[in-house]
């Protein structure tokens, strides 16, 4: 194995190449609207975008170019079956993350149950790019931050108990940058959470360039882990998967470098079921990076989820521990995905972005086949919508409601968010997608709530 991990840490930086500048036409603290784009350089990581002439991680050269503006906390009013509760994160949130983790603008918000007894029972929570004070200098940055909640009453509310800190009233950055990749890691971005066996872990991608709206280009994708409940987090090195594209290496049979690694840059984790045959594996959906990718599949029994060779992936009609045979389970295009069983539903759902906003798709089985899509909250609605990851407690009893958060690019914070799956239920083998409600007159956006109004 350390053969192995030392050929593809090498590889690494060796297939690493410069990528396209974007344009600096925002920030989630309105750079280039506010002073701060002239006077900071070289402080802010992943939110200013790709590379430009200097290698230094964290350039302000170049914001992601299709945020708008600045954290915002006005609440989306919605008709139909989809409802905005709460903000989560930044102004108006009733967890006041501003004043207790300097957490002013975020995204994501990935959930999964960690696992734990007794009264460290609860959810564990990762966010993206983060931003605390927009007037401090480099509007204090971090790459990602981490939450954790225990409030059980989630069809009325999400509640953030605590937070990892590296100083008072400050959540850390859970995992730095750069990690294998210096110089051209912006960020370490989470994009899949899950427990196993008292641990918890994160599946990250390191972003190497923010390229047009909606696609980026990663250097790879790792595991880190933590063992005290998400207080303190260790990258496994011998977990990376380094994004090598399609280009032929000549060597056979290295996991970090495999040309599968192109499709696992972002993944969706999902706990088996006995009633599937998947009793003690975990299911890791892949998808590449951007969001115009389709997702494939791949398992490995739960103790040997930083064993690369352990992997097994699905090729249509069987487990293969041969990944070039791979085959697309969901249908392009899929990004930030959340996968999980639904009791109401009686199947698995799958919540992902798409063109038409946040949708969902239904299977019988993981490896599907997967329904067509519906529209949870549309674009149309909510223009700039994303990253829509699911309660991993929304499935109980007597509850026929599904509760997710989502991110909308123009006020860069996290919404909690409901669903009425009421007639919802859809066959895996119904492969048309339903119409968006936006158009058909059953959802609209009503107003914007600002929090004085709340």
């Amino acid at each position: 194995m350390s053969a192995l991990l030392s050929i593809g840490v090498v590889t690494i930086a060796a297939t690493i190449v410069s990528a396209p500048v974007a344009s600096a036409v925002g920030g989630p603290c309105g750079q280039g609207g506010n002073g701060s784009l002239g006077s900071i350089t070289g402080s802010l990581g992943s939110l200013t975008g790709s590379l430009s002439g200097s290698a230094a991680t964290g350039s302000l050269m170049n914001g992601l170019p299709w945020i708008t503006g600045a954290p915002n906390g006005a609440l989306p009013v919605l008709r139909g079956r989809t409802q905005a509760i709460e903000m989560v994160t930044g102004p108006g949130s009733p967890n006041d993350t501003i004043n207790r983790f300097s957490v002013s603008g975020t995204d994501l918000g990935i959930m999964w149950d960690n696992g734990l007894p007794g009264s460290e029972h609860g959810v564990q929570m990762a966010f993206g790019d983060t931003v605390g004070d927009c007037d401090s200098p480099g509007d204090d940055w971090r790459s990602n931050v981490l939450f954790r909640s225990s409030n059980t009453d989630i069809a009325n509310k999400f509640r953030i108990d605590s937070s990892p800190k590296d100083g008072p009233n400050h959540s850390k950055e859970i995992i730095p940058e750069p990690q294998f990749a210096p110089g051209f890691e912006f960020t370490t971005i989470p994009t899949a959470g899950i427990s196993y066996d008292g641990v918890q872990y994160i599946r990250i991608m390191s972003v190497r360039s923010w390229d047009v709206p909606g696609e980026w280009t990663t250097n790879y994708s790792a595991l880190a882990y933590s063992t005290d409940n998400g207080e303190n987090w260790v990258v496994d090195p011998v977990t990376v998967r380094a994004n090598t594209g399609d280009i032929d290496l000549g060597i056979l049979g290295i996991p970090a470098i495999s040309p599968i690694n192109k499709n696992f840059q972002q993944s969706a984790f999902l706990e088996g079921r006995a009633e599937d045959d998947g009793d003690g594996f975990i299911y890791e959906y892949g998808t590449p990076s951007g969001r115009s990718g389709g997702a494939l599949l791949s398992r490995v029994p739960g103790a040997e989820l930083r064993n690369p060779l352990a992997y097994e992936y699905w090729n249509g009609s069987g487990w293969s521990a041969d990944p070039d045979g791979a085959v697309t389970v969901i249908k392009s295009p899929v990004s930030e995905l959340s996968v999980q069983w639904n009791d109401y539903l009686n199947k698995y759902v799958a919540m992902y972005t798409s063109p038409r906003g946040l949708v969902m798709s239904q299977a019988e089985h993981p490896e599907g086949p997967w329904s067509g899509s519906q529209v949870l909250v549309s674009g149309a609605t909510l223009p700039g919508i994303y990253g829509g990851f699911m309660h991993p407690w929304t499935s109980r009893p007597g509850s026929h409601t599904l509760e997710f958060v989502a991110t909308t690019w123009d006020r860069y914070n996290v919404i909690y968010m409901q669903t009425d799956l009421t007639g919802m239920g859809m066959s895996g083998s119904d492969s048309r997608d339903r119409p968006d409600p936006a158009t058909t007159g059953e959802a609209e956006l009503l107003e914007m709530r600002m929090p004085a109004e709340q």
